[in-house]
């Protein structure tokens, strides 16, 4: 299998992870606190709210959904939305982990 080497110039892609990671390690942090405070309110709100039980990963998807949706209704390259879906994709990772080990912990 061939592999590549890493591109000497950043890329738009690139680029875009990039800010995704600054706006979810810094501002972010600052205004609605780390992901795990966070998406555990929003999950338990949703929760009593749905009538079933809603996870952080949840929010995450669901967040991620929810860009898609408004993207989905409007026309035109929308770059904020690509960021904010990274963002959220690396925010549910993170959760996602954190509720897989307190799962093993408790078993």
């Amino acid at each position: 299998m061939p592999t590549s080497k890493p591109e000497k110039e950043p890329t738009p892609r690139v680029d875009a992870l990039h800010e995704a990671a600054r706006l979810i390690s810094s501002e972010r942090n600052v205004h609605y606190g780390p992901p795990s405070e966070n998406f555990d309110r929003i999950a338990r709100l949703w929760s009593v709210i749905l009538g079933t039980k809603i996870s952080m990963e949840d929010v995450a998807m669901c967040m991620v959904a929810l860009k898609m949706a408004r993207y989905a209704s409007k026309s035109g390259y929308q770059p904020d939305t690509w960021i904010d879906i990274a963002g959220y994709a690396g925010c549910g990772y993170e959760v996602g982990l954190m509720e897989k080990e307190e799962k093993t912990l408790a078993n």
